[in-house]
């Protein structure tokens, strides 16, 4: 039987910055789950409006269960701003890529 993906990824940093009305999630990560970014949005929300303590989170992560976690946030307003890779994997795909082709 094929073993199944690890669904293990590990957070780099997720910083919060305020601006005026404007609030700012930074997260660096070596990959990202289905919803992941808007899980831990919706999380910090629950710590910002008092409804869990912010010493809840690292329990939460490791425990995973998703159901500790803050309400899913809504994509609006969410958005991908960066994507990097690091040399040798961006090396590496291009060995892998074919050359296009002309048609």
């Amino acid at each position: 039987m094929p073993k199944s993906p690890s669904t293990v990824r590990t957070v780099y940093y997720y910083n919060v910055e305020r601006h005026g009305e404007l609030i700012t999630l930074k997260v660096c990560a070596n990959g990202f789950l289905y919803n992941m970014v808007r899980i831990l949005a919706g999380t910090l929300c629950e710590v910002g409006a008092g409804r869990m303590e912010p010493d809840a989170i690292p329990g939460i992560l490791a425990g995973c269960d998703r159901s500790k976690a803050g309400p899913t946030f809504p994509a609006k307003g969410l958005f991908l701003k960066e994507v990097q890779y690091d040399a040798p994997a961006v090396d590496r795909a291009a060995q892998l890529t074919p050359e296009p082709q002309a048609i």
